[in-house]
């Protein structure tokens, strides 16, 4: 759906999005939306949607199903493993002198 409008853009920056438009981005009471400017054009994005987009994304170059706590977990067994071999080597370092 496209939809173009004149708004106007008060002296201090402040606009008014038309209810057709908050009702058409699916926008209730005071919202969170992604403003990206690009070149001279600004685009304004319901937060939600940029939420669900990358949820999205991530499920279709996903190589593994995985919950957030199996991704933390192994973060935490890696980064155990590199305070380990940080500790090896300073040992090793001390030995030797």
């Amino acid at each position: 759906m496209t939809i173009t409008m004149d708004i106007r853009v008060a002296e201090n920056g402040r606009m008014i999005l038309p209810q057709s438009v908050r009702k058409a981005m699916g926008l209730q009471g005071e919202a969170k939306v992604i403003l990206t400017l690009e070149n001279d054009e600004v685009r304004l994005t319901p937060i939600g949607h940029g939420v669900a987009r990358a949820r999205a994304l991530f499920r279709q170059h996903a190589k593994v199903e995985r919950t957030t706590e199996q991704f933390l977990d192994d973060r935490r067994e890696e980064a155990a493993r590199d305070v380990g071999d940080a500790t090896d080597a300073s040992e090793g370092a001390g030995e030797k002198a």
